[in-house]
Order: structure tokens, then sequence, then C-alpha cells
């Protein structure tokens, strides 16, 4: 009873699809008409005359038992999937492009790649492509599912299902799954939505024919329960920000700094001032005299360091609150640089943090030691104070710290260079290499702010952000390139490393905020972090954020840059296949023929005879020792450029790399010429060279998406032409195949050159209106100061790959 109340409330399409795979099976029980041979998925069947093989192959099965398992499979999904999106629509897709576009890609790697002709048939094409995008739209609510103590992306429990699928049931199509499964997150993700049929076209249709009325349990596209997918944000794409963490509370408390405080604030601001021109020195004593007068023991650490020629020294201060209700186990930072990232003197800053630590002290509230930090700068003294808080610093040039409180939980960082009131709060949130903060400390600044004071917030210098796909798009793009590039954006860059989740809060604009509205919001951000229980962990750490109230994990579009990574993998093995094959077969000569005499094989099998030459029956054995050789000589020439770029003085950083630039245009041809004088380099090994480069190009550009996602989708969108180079899709192994013309080694030279590590540095530079001298000493100092490690992928991952690439094509080869 159950199973028949199932089948009658399935809607039409659905119907539709499993009464013509029955209708299928019953026609293969007959012997005139094969069936199978005549729909399934042939590779060396599709032609221009057969392309109804793209959209018949997944009705057609082997057997009652395929057919039954893949019906079973098949008739829930298609039945969630037709509820969320219609009937007209879900026949538009699966009769086109959910059927014809797994079916491309599977003809594209079997015949074009694999050189197979494996013929593929089934409704399992079809369950993997809407696994694909329910596993996309899971993700999107829930991002992961625990294991223990591990967190595992629900995206990937389709390709769980596909392992097992394929280890458990016998003649089953990898491949053919794979596709499917890609095809399915693809439309998940969105990028397939320009095939979708425009949904006013749709209700004219319904309209028109009467479809809800003469069709039994259609599903109109009003009644539609979900919709479909966008790439990047809409209204409904990016999800708003939650609060996992409950012990936060932003917001659920009444703020009471201001009033006399503002006083106090105008006292520090004016004794400030008279040291304002003053040295290190006497500015650090009158810092130490305000922490006195408030009570708080305070300390100092000086520092110096060396990058491109420049010696950066200070000396920071700093005081240690210690909590009435704590142990001295946790702390939460509040800092504030003497000069911003714009080398400002952030006067009202540190004058505000200086009130806030006098204010905080008069709480017994706290069960978190409050530390409050003044550094010199903005970018070496953080990271000097905080590499000596957890032992990493380099002594001498770096003083260890005198006192210390417990693990850090948080940073706030205090910048205000304005003599007047603010308009806008503008949050910064990106650190080092990538790595961002815990969204819910985002969050937490963002609902105080905005929410509860009624301050402006802004993010990636959006000032003017009215919430359009344009201005969505562009502050995701700032937050991407920030993240590529990977350099300290402000003070509170430097402590995410360490895994303390920190956020800058700077004050922009004129308006009619004042000190002690910001000071407000700090409280109440204080007030969250000291009702942590533990370490922010809840929310994510990988994200992009279109505006204050609207993200997008990461995870979403992980898959893209994980795609770009794979194209370089699969071209490798595809080239590692190509390699072992032997020659083009050659032909018995006939014994009268002129010619050289070869040695003959007589091959018997299933009673018939055959002659051929001994040659085409041998095992080709792969040299790797010169490829290998030449792909690591070229790995390890990348730290030529990477010490070079970090230890030469900035004055003389654009010279050089102008000079380098020149150099690196005509090195592919003198190594390139150098190779062809002592080493002639046969077919083979010109695959696999290629292959080699791919190969290890592929792997570090996936491992690096789940660390720095931006840099990685960069470099692998700039290296794609790299997997085409030669003839990539001929199956020969002669040398007219896989060596190229010279019309297109001159093409792929040029073309290359244009996408060299050097020139994307000058046009990137150029369009942003950047010094290269400027940025290549801010990288030496990233590389000296903060371990940025942005110039290690690019001198030795992208550069020996291109350069790889780049000899392989070059004339003189």
């Amino acid at each position: 009873m159950r199973l028949r109340s199932y089948m009658f409330r399935l809607p039409f399409f659905t119907r539709v699809i499993l009464l013509v795979i029955v209708i299928f099976w019953i026609l293969e029980l007959q012997s005139a008409w094969n069936v199978a041979q005549w729909g399934a998925l042939v590779p060396s069947e599709v032609n221009f005359g057969t392309m109804y093989r793209l959209n018949t192959y997944p009705l057609i099965h082997l057997g009652f038992i395929h057919a039954l398992l893949n019906t079973i499979a098949l008739a829930p999904l298609l039945e969630r999937f037709e509820a969320d999106h219609g009937t007209l629509l879900t026949a538009a897709m699966f009769v086109g492009p959910l059927s014809t576009l797994p079916a491309a890609g599977y003809l594209l790697i079997e015949r074009g790649l694999l050189r197979g002709n494996t013929a593929v048939m089934g409704a399992s094409v079809w369950v993997f492509v809407i696994l694909g995008v329910e596993a996309i739209k899971q993700f999107r609510a829930n991002p992961y599912f625990a294991i223990g103590d591990n967190r595992i992306p629900t995206w990937t429990t389709p390709l769980i299902a596909l392992i097992f699928v394929t280890a458990l049931i016998p003649n089953t199509s990898f491949l053919g799954h794979v596709c499917s499964l890609g095809v399915g997150y693809i439309y998940g993700l969105g990028y397939l939505k320009i095939l979708a049929p425009p949904e006013k076209a749709l209700r004219w249709i319904e309209g028109k024919l009467n479809l809800l009325g003469r069709l039994p349990h259609y599903v109109s596209i009003d009644q539609k329960t979900y919709g479909r997918y966008g790439v990047l944000p809409t209204s409904n794409a990016p999800r708003s920000p939650s609060m996992p963490e409950n012990a936060l509370l932003p917001g659920q408390v009444h703020t009471y700094f201001g009033g006399s405080e503002q006083n106090v604030f105008n006292a520090y601001k004016h004794e400030l001032q008279g040291v304002a021109d003053k040295e290190q020195e006497e500015i650090s004593e009158k810092l130490g005299e305000i922490f006195k007068s408030a009570g708080l023991r305070s300390a100092r650490q000086k520092y110096e360091y060396q990058a491109a020629g420049t010696v950066h020294k200070g000396e920071n201060v700093y005081a240690i609150l210690h909590a009435p209700r704590g142990d001295a186990t946790e702390a939460i930072v509040l800092a504030a640089a003497w000069k911003n990232m714009e080398g400002k003197l952030n006067q009202s800053g540190v004058a505000l943090t200086m009130a806030l630590a006098r204010y905080f002290k008069r709480w017994s509230l706290w069960s978190k030691d409050i530390i409050i930090l003044i550094t010199a700068d903005s970018k070496t003294g953080p990271q000097a104070w905080v590499d000596a808080y957890h032992n990493q610093h380099a002594s001498p040039e770096v003083a260890p710290l005198p006192i210390k409180s417990g693990a850090l939980q948080g940073v706030v960082v205090v910048d205000n260079a304005l003599d007047h009131r603010f308009e806008t709060l503008h949050i910064v949130y990106d650190g080092i290499n990538g790595q961002l903060p815990n969204l819910d400390l985002f969050n937490s600044a963002v609902s105080i702010a905005s929410g509860q004071l009624g301050i402006r917030v802004a993010l990636q210098r959006m000032w003017n952000h009215d919430d359009s796909y344009k201005e969505r798009l562009q502050t995701m793009l700032r937050g991407m390139a920030r993240q590529g590039l990977g350099y300290s954006s402000g003070p509170h860059s430097s402590f995410i490393p360490y895994h303390v989740d920190a956020i800058t809060l700077q004050a922009v604009g004129d308006g009619w905020q004042d000190e002690m509205a910001m000071g407000r919001c700090i409280e109440g951000i204080f007030r969250s972090l000291n009702n942590l229980l533990e370490h922010f962990h809840q929310s994510f750490f990988f994200y992009l954020l279109m505006q204050a109230d609207r993200f997008v994990s990461i995870g979403t579009y992980l898959p893209s840059a994980m795609l770009v990574a794979v194209n370089f993998t699969i071209m490798a093995i595809a080239l590692w296949l190509r390699s072992g094959r032997p020659p083009t077969p050659k032909v018995a000569i006939a014994a009268s023929a002129k010619g050289p005499k070869l040695d003959m094989e007589v091959i018997q099998k299933d009673g018939m005879i055959a002659v051929t030459p001994k040659e085409n029956l041998t095992i080709i054995e792969r040299h790797m020792f010169v490829p290998v050789c030449i792909v690591v000589s070229l790995h390890f020439l990348g730290v030529v450029p990477l010490y070079l770029f970090n230890n030469i003085t900035a004055s003389t950083l654009p010279y050089q790399f102008v000079i380098f630039t020149l150099l690196n245009a005509a090195l592919p041809s003198i190594l390139a010429k150098a190779v062809h004088s002592h080493i002639s380099l046969t077919p083979q090994q010109h695959l696999l060279t290629h292959s080699f480069s791919l190969l290890l190009l592929g792997m570090f550009l996936a491992t690096l998406a789940t660390l720095n996602f931006s840099l990685s989708l960069t470099v692998g969108l700039l290296s794609a032409p790299l997997s085409f180079i030669g003839n990539p899709f001929s199956a020969s192994v002669d040398p007219k195949d896989v060596l190229p013309s010279r019309a297109r080694k001159v093409a792929g030279t040029v073309g290359l050159q244009l996408l060299s590590p050097p020139v994307v540095v000058w046009a990137a530079c150029w369009a942003w209106g950047a010094d290269v001298g400027e940025m290549l000493a801010e990288a030496a100092f990233g590389w000296r100061v903060n371990g940025l490690w942005t110039q290690v992928v690019v001198w030795c991952i992208w550069w020996p790959a291109w350069m790889a690439g780049s000899v392989l094509v070059s004339p003189f080869l």
C-alpha cells in the first residue's frame, strides 16, 4: 500500500521517465531489434547521424536488475528535483543539457584522451547528476558533518557514494559517473543557469497550453519549492550572518563607555600630542606613565628587522589588566599602532585605547585578562610582539617579553587617525597568506556596530555599497585579490597565523559618529569575547564576503579551483599513457619489394594467422632520467629569483626586475639551445617532460587550494595554456605529432611570454596603479618579517612550470 501510494504521488515527468525506462526494458526482451546497440553511448558510433545517442543512453539498460536498481535510485531524486524546479524546466534540462553534457565529457575523455571505446548506458548518469546538485545545495545549508573529531565537507558525500558503487557493483563506468557528478556540481553552483529556459517563456508555454489543467500531477513554475541556483550572490544565494557560538551574545548588554570618559580621552589625546614628533624613547616613556597612572603594570619590548636593505626598528609598550574573575589562562588583546598602515599618526586611536584601558580597569566582570598593546607601527611592531609572546622570535633582534598572560582568544585593533567625527567603521579582516579570522568575530563586530549602535559598516574599502550585483562582485574580487597576495593588511594580520582571531576597526569618512561611539562598539565586542567558553571554532574560517551582512563559504567555490588543478593532473596522466605507446605500426613488406628487411613474427589466434614485424610487438620502455632531470633542475632554478628579490635593496629592485624580465624572455630559448646541443630529446622524452611538469603543478595547486583558494585559482588560470602546448589531443607518438610545428612553436612562445610571471607582475601593477619597486619591497618585507610565502608559489611552482612549457615550445629545441 505504501509503495502504491508513493507511485501515485510521483510528479508527471518522473512518471514519464520511469515508464519510458520500463518500455525500453520490455523492448530489450525481443531479438528482432537490438535496443542497446541502437541507443547506447558508444564512442565510435557517435556521429552527426547518431547524435540521438546523447539523449537515449540514460533510458536503456542491460537487463532487469540494471533497470530495477537505477529506477529505485532515480525515482526519489528525480521527484525532488521536479518538485523543486517544476515539470517543464525539469523536462527541458534532463532531455537536454543534463544528458548531453555528461555524454560530451565522457566522449571527450574516453575517445579523445584515453582512446577507448567502452559503451555506457543507464539512468545512473541522472542519479549522479542529481546527487551532485543536492550535495551543493546541502553544503550551502550545512557545510560539514562530523565523524568523531573530523569535519568533512558535505559536498564530498557523492564522491563517497561513487567509490562504493564502483567497488561493489561490477561493470559500472567510473568515468561516466565522474562526468555526471561533475555536471551536477557545476549545475548546483549555478554555472549552467544560462542553459535553463527563462521563467517568463516557461510561464507563457504553461498558460498557452494549459498544462496545469491538462496533465495530472504537473508541477508548474509557480508551484516549485526551491528555484534555480545563482553563482554570485543575488538576494538568495549568499547566507546571512549567523552566530553558531551561542556564548558570544553580541549586542545583548548595555554599554556605558561615554560621558566623563570623553574628558579622559581628550586629556590623553592632548598628552600624546606633546610627544607626537619626539623620539621613540620619549614616546615609550609617556605611554608607560599613562599606564602607571591607570593602575596597570606595563612593560616594553624593543625589536629590529632588516628587509630589502631597510632597517625597521621600534619599541612596543603594553600592559596587562589581570581579570578579577579569571586565573590568567586566557587573554584578549586591545591594540593600537602609533602609526597606521598609511603611515599617519593614530593619535585618536591610541588615546581611545588608553581611555578604554582605564575604563576596563574599573570593572570587575572580566573573566579573561586584557592586554593593552601599543606598537610603534602597524607591521613590524605587532609581528615582533606576537612572535615573542609565543616564543618564536629571533634573538637578539627581537627582545623577549618581560611579562605575559594566558592563551590569546581574540584581538581588536583600533585605527582612528582622524581629528574629527567619522561616518563609517571600516572592518579589516585579511590575514597573512590568505588566512582569515573566524567569521563569528567579524559578525559580532558587525552586529554590535550596525545593529546595536547604528554605525555604518564597510569592508574592502567599498564606501558606498548599494547591495547591487556589481558592488557585491567588486567586493568579492577585492577580497580575493588581498587573499591571493597574502600580505599584511593591518596590525591584526600578524596574529592570525598563530590561530588568534583578530580584526582592525578603522574610522573613515566625515560624519556624526564620535570616539565614544567607537569606544562603546569596542566595549561591546570585548564583553562578547569575555563570554567565550572556548576558542573560536563554531563558524567558518574560509569564506568570501559580499558585504557586511552577506557571505558565501569558500567551500562553495572550492570545486572551481580544484577543477583547474585537476586539469593539469588529467593531462599529465594522458601524456604519461601516450608516452608508453609504440610508434605507428609498420606494415609487413613483400619479399619482392625494395627496402630493408624486417624480422617478422607469425601470430595465431582463434584459427586466424597474421604476420607482423617483431618491432610492433616490443614493449616500449620509458626513458625518464632526462625528463626528471630537466623538471627538477627547473624547479631548483626557481630558488634564484626567490633569493634575489628577497635580499637585494629596495632602491635597486625596479632595475633588477627590469633586467630579470628581459633575461626571462630569452632564458627559454637559451635553455632549449643548451639542451638541444647536448641531448636530442626523443618524442617520448618530450611527452614525459611535459607530463612531469604538469603533474607537479596540479599536485601543488590542489594542495594550495585548501590553504589559499584565491592564489591557487589565479595561478591555475594563468597556467592553463600550459596544458595545450604541442599536440595534446593526438594519440600518436611520431615526431610530427608530438613536436609542434614551427608555426605552433612561434605562436606558443609568444602566448607564453605574455603570460610569464614577470609580465603578469608588470600588468597587475599597471592595472592597480602600483609601483613595481614598492610591491617587490613589500613582498621582501613580508618574506623577512611576516613569513609570507606567496613568492614561493610564484617562483618555485608557477615559474618552473611556465619555464618547462616555454622550453618545450621553443623553436630552438
